[in-house]
């Protein structure tokens, strides 16, 4: 049985960028998931293109989805655009950081 796409944003929700403490669903860098086929596909951003721990964050998503049931395989696909702005940040990633 496959993963749902809840499944796997929950599993996302585990997963903080380690310059921000928001995880990166709340902070709006996860912009589509889907799972078929045991594959998951996560199509997300940084808050910029010279984010200096996209790399890292790329691992912790493929690490944290291949936990759950029926993934067998991950692919993370980083795009640019659209670009992202605080205004995609989640109500509670805002608070979180004091922003209004």
């Amino acid at each position: 049985m496959d993963a749902t796409k809840e499944q796997i944003l929950e599993a996302l929700r585990q997963v903080s960028d380690p310059e921000i403490p928001v995880d990166i669903v709340n902070l709006g860098l996860v912009y589509d998931v889907a799972v078929q086929a045991g594959e998951g596909r996560v199509r997300m951003t940084m808050t910029s293109p010279g984010c200096p721990v996209g790399e890292f964050l790329a691992r912790e998503v493929e690490r944290a989805i291949m936990k759950l049931p029926g993934v067998e395989t991950v692919s993370v696909e980083l795009v640019w655009e659209p670009p992202w702005t605080p205004e995609k940040m989640s109500a509670e990633a805002r608070q979180k950081l004091g922003w209004r």
